[in-house]
């Protein structure tokens, strides 16, 4: 009875309301009494009140009360009933001017309400926006955001423009956007510059930053760490620190380090000697670049339009202008009172200098007092020679004519091929002055009148030698700076003599000159890293020996000499060929006795014949490596020490019962390695990140 007396007085009420709808005027006052309603029969009835087209969804069903104390606009009315839906789960979408009464995990789907305003009006209606950051990025904001969001709706992330697209309730919206704005703030301060009196700003940078640091946490799963750490970066030019901080309290802390630190170093404060040790570079060398660039700088900056009229004059315009920027670089070293001198026994610097100009030049020598890099050249000679020959010649001599006393006649060939012929070797035979030449000989001596005679000689020789030459000299080096290394023997030449015949009586006193030469492997590279990593080569390379013919020869010693000099570009660690001799020679000499000679097989006996082939194959490799850190010349140097000790080693005599052991030098075990030290801080730009 109940429930059907609530049904007819929710007919009753609803018809009533209907027709007080259409009979009132638009945004007359209405009051609100349902009672246990259906959402279906309140919804129609809000449609009619509020002139929407109103269409509920089959899923959505059950009782809605909704009541008000005193008469509302029709706008307020309607807030009211989507108040109600909401809190039943339900919630109104508009598409094309209907509004749609649909479950609440429908409305994210179903709504066409896209804004990208921060000012959306509230309500309970589902909305979308875009929430564009500047600062914060959006995939931080996502957990926090999360919680704030009902089950139903949903939060993304597009990173590529850092926005977060939210669909929820436009009231909801409102308090999202305003938490968003409060949290997308620059995440750093404005640049701070903070002059400097006394310190230098490349020393101080890094021991303000090393103080002000903090290590921050690991960063959340799925969250990315943004967080804006202290930047202290060193300008040398005008000796300031400039400083960007997470919070102005960062900044606070640095400028009271700085204010401590920035002390004069002594009680002279205005004192303008300054001494400054090297680490890398040569004193010397380098105080006489920055004299030259300080000339270069006063001469182009104080006489520019003095030097400018004398171009085209000729030879006296030069000379003009050579004066001119000579007493240019005179006059600014007078002014500016700049002195540079350099200490070799410490490897300083001694500048005189006011302060402006001495950071000036402190900040050009940091940066050329840098570590520079070295290069490992390894050369490789390598030389095969293939010489082969084969002689083959009969001589013979012998007595014709008449026998006893008398007149006779000799008849027989004699050829110089393959060294001694028959009549010098017997002749000299006798004495020992000549004997046969090497190889097979076979002779046949005879007998004339008691005295024996060599009267036949034939010669078999057929000889091979092989010949292979490898030398691998390497050197090491710095980058832009000649090395040479030459292993061989100091060899005196005579360059002239002379001797006093004696004539006036006096005493001889005979001399000769002498000129020593080295004489061996002789290799000079200087090497050039670019920036690309491929290394420049100006390499001079010879070998030279002795002629072992020459040594007691009256005409002098001769050298034999292979040398190759050339400028090349290689890949670091690459091996490339630098040049070499493929030779390969042949000669065929023969004598013979005119017409006899020619006749097959029996022209054998007239005739002396030698044939050779000699085969000589040179080239010479390189390998540049360059070697940038301790560590890396390090691991070069020990590969090389244990491979001497390993050949050390081999050679060793072997233990004997009967010979004493003598000892021989042995390279000791390398010494262990040094506990690494921390690296430098670079001047310039510092930050902890």
């Amino acid at each position: 009875m109940g429930l059907a007396a609530s049904v007819v007085r929710v007919g009753v009420c609803c018809l009533c309301l209907g027709g007080v709808a259409s009979a009132q005027k638009p945004g007359e006052p209405i009051t609100l009494n349902f009672v246990g309603a259906e959402i279906e029969a309140v919804a129609r009835t809000m449609g009619v009140i509020t002139g929407r087209t109103v269409v509920v969804d089959p899923r959505v069903r059950g009782v809605i009360n909704l009541s008000s104390e005193k008469p509302q606009s029709p706008a307020a009315a309607y807030a009211q009933f989507l108040a109600a839906l909401r809190l039943q789960g339900y919630t109104v979408v508009e598409s094309s001017g209907i509004h749609k009464v649909v479950p609440e995990a429908e409305g994210k789907l179903q709504g066409s309400v896209v804004s990208v305003s921060p000012d959306n009006p509230a309500g309970n209606q589902i909305v979308t926006q875009i929430f564009r950051l500047d600062h914060e990025s959006a995939l931080n904001l996502v957990p926090v955001l999360r919680p704030l969001i009902s089950p139903n709706n949903t939060i993304n992330v597009n990173p590529g423009s850092n926005a977060l697209v939210i669909t929820d309730y436009a009231d909801n919206l409102r308090r999202l956007g305003r938490i968003i704005a409060a949290m997308d703030m620059p995440n750093a301060t404005d640049v701070e510059v903070i002059p400097l009196k006394h310190a230098l700003a490349s020393d101080l940078a890094p021991l303000v930053l090393r103080l002000t640091q903090t290590s921050s946490g690991p960063a959340v799963q799925g969250q990315v760490d943004n967080s804006f750490r202290t930047a202290i970066i060193a300008e040398p030019r005008s000796n300031t620190l400039i400083v960007r901080a997470a919070n102005p309290a960062r900044v606070a802390l640095v400028r009271s380090l700085v204010d401590r630190l920035d002390m004069p170093t002594s009680d002279n404060a205005s004192g303008n000697i300054h001494v400054v040790y090297l680490k890398n570079a040569e004193a010397v060398k380098l105080a006489a670049t920055l004299r030259a660039a300080m000339a270069s700088a006063g001469a182009s900056g104080g006489n520019a339009a003095a030097i400018r009229p004398t171009i085209g004059g000729g030879a006296a315009a030069a000379a003009a202008a050579a004066a001119a920027a000579a007493a240019a670089a005179s006059s600014s070293q007078a002014e500016t009172g700049g002195q540079i001198q350099a200490d070799p026994a410490t490897n300083s610097l001694v500048i005189t200098a006011p302060e402006p100009q001495y950071r000036q030049m402190r900040a050009v020598i940091d940066k050329l007092d840098a570590p520079r890099a070295q290069v490992f050249v390894e050369s490789l000679i390598a030389e095969v020679n293939a010489d082969k020959a084969a002689e083959f010649g009969i001589q013979w001599q012998g007595p014709i004519g008449q026998k006893g006393d008398g007149s006779i006649g000799l008849l027989g060939t004699n050829f110089n091929i393959g060294g001694t012929n028959i009549i010098s070797l017997a002749t000299g035979a006798v004495d020992g002055t000549s004997v046969p030449s090497s190889g097979l000989n076979v002779g046949v001596a005879g007998r004339a009148n008691g005295v024996y005679f060599l009267g036949f000689l034939a010669r078999f020789l057929q000889r091979t030698g092989d010949g292979n030459i490898l030398s691998t000299p390497n050197l090491l080096t710095l980058d832009n700076e000649e090395a040479k290394i030459v292993i061989g023997q100091n060899v005196p030449f005579v360059t002239g003599s002379y001797t006093n015949n004696n004539t006036g009586g006096g005493t001889v006193n005979p001399f000769q000159t002498i000129e020593r030469k080295d004489v061996g492997l002789t290799l000079r590279v200087k090497p050039q890293i670019s920036e690309n990593g491929t290394i420049r080569l100006s390499i001079f390379q010879e070998v030279s020996s002795v002629q072992a013919a020459s040594v007691n020869s009256p005409n002098g010693l001769i050298t034999n000499k292979r040398s190759i000099e050339s400028n090349v570009v290689v890949e670091d660690g690459s091996i490339v060929v630098l040049g070499g001799l493929l030779q390969d020679e042949s000669a065929l000499n023969e004598e013979k006795v005119p017409g006899l000679g020619d006749v097959p097989l029996f022209g054998n006996l007239f005739r002396s014949e030698t044939r050779s082939r000699t085969k000589t194959n040179l080239m010479v490799f390189i390998r540049p490596v360059v070697v940038r850190d301790g560590a890396s010349v390090d691991a070069l140097s020990m590969g090389r020490y244990e491979t001497m000790r390993a050949d050390q080693q081999a050679v060793q005599p072997r233990p004997s019962a009967i010979l004493p052991d003598l000892g021989t030098a042995q390279l000791p075990p390398p010494p262990p390695k040094p506990a690494p030290r921390p690296a430098p801080v670079a001047p310039g730009r510092v930050s902890d990140r």
